[in-house]
Parts: C-alpha cells; sequence; structure tokens
C-alpha cells in the first residue's frame, strides 16, 4: 500500500488550520487545540514546516505562526517535500544512477512515468483547495 506517512498528513491538517486565519499569527497551542493533535507533535511539525519556508514564526507574547505565502501559493507537493524529501515512488524515479539495475532494468521508465504523474497531481492540488474541502472548525482566539 502507498501512504503517506502520520507525520506529512498532520501536517496537511496543521496548515490548514493555519491557513484558515490568514492574517492571524496563532500560536501552537491554538493550532494544536484547532488540529486536535497533541502540542508535541504540532511542535516538531511546526519546526520542519518553518525550515521548509511554508511558515514564519514570530517571538513574544503575541508570537507564534502563519503561512509564509498565500495557501494558493503552497502545494501539497511542498508539504510532502518537507515531510518526506524528495517525491518518488523508486530510487530510480528520484534520478538517475540511484540504481545499480537501472542500466538494465526494464521497467524503470515506467516508474518515473507514474512517479511524475503523482508529483504532478500533488504540485496541482494547493492547500487553498484541501482548505475548502475541509469541514468548519471551531472558532480559534487568534493573537493580535
Amino acid at each position: 500500500m502507498l501512504r503517506v506517512s502520520r507525520l506529512t498528513d498532520y501536517a496537511t491538517v496543521v496548515m490548514t488550520c493555519i491557513a484558515a486565519h490568514p492574517t492571524d499569527v496563532l500560536s501552537t497551542a491554538q493550532i494544536a487545540e484547532e488540529a486536535r493533535l497533541e502540542l508535541p507533535t504540532v511542535s516538531k511539525l511546526l519546526k520542519l514546516l518553518g525550515h521548509a519556508g511554508l511558515v514564519e514564526s514570530f517571538r513574544g507574547v503575541n508570537g507564534g505562526y502563519r503561512l509564509a505565502r498565500p495557501a494558493e501559493a503552497i502545494s501539497l507537493a511542498d508539504i510532502v517535500e518537507a515531510m518526506e524529501g524528495p517525491i518518488g515512488l523508486t530510487e530510480c524515479s528520484l534520478a538517475e544512477g540511484h540504481c545499480e539495475r537501472q542500466s538494465t532494468c526494464g521497467v524503470s521508465g515506467s516508474w518515473r512515468a507514474v512517479s511524475g504523474t503523482i508529483d504532478g497531481v500533488l504540485r496541482a492540488m494547493t492547500l487553498a483547495q484541501m482548505l475548502a474541502g475541509r469541514p468548519k472548525a471551531p472558532a480559534v482566539q487568534a493573537n493580535a
């Protein structure tokens, strides 16, 4: 079965929570409450998402997180890559020379095509689209 990791799934939940409050700076606790995830998990996710340039953090009493760019400009692929690295179903679909059998393999080209299709779908789906399909959560009081 092909599937993303639990942390990647949670990262999309966290990102949609933040995207639901586009002008607000949300604390980690606020995000955890709205996402219904444990605070340490949300902290870990925010750190990884910040390193990937998807969220920006603010320090201080009114500190927290917000999206680094509009939800329309963040793809699902951006989130998956922030959590899992490059998108590829097999080693040979990531780049040439990653597999010792590539020169004699009859299916590597097909795997590259499948990986490319999945990559394209993930790049076409934006965070704004993910947010549009999300059930309405109770309002969270945002920092000013």
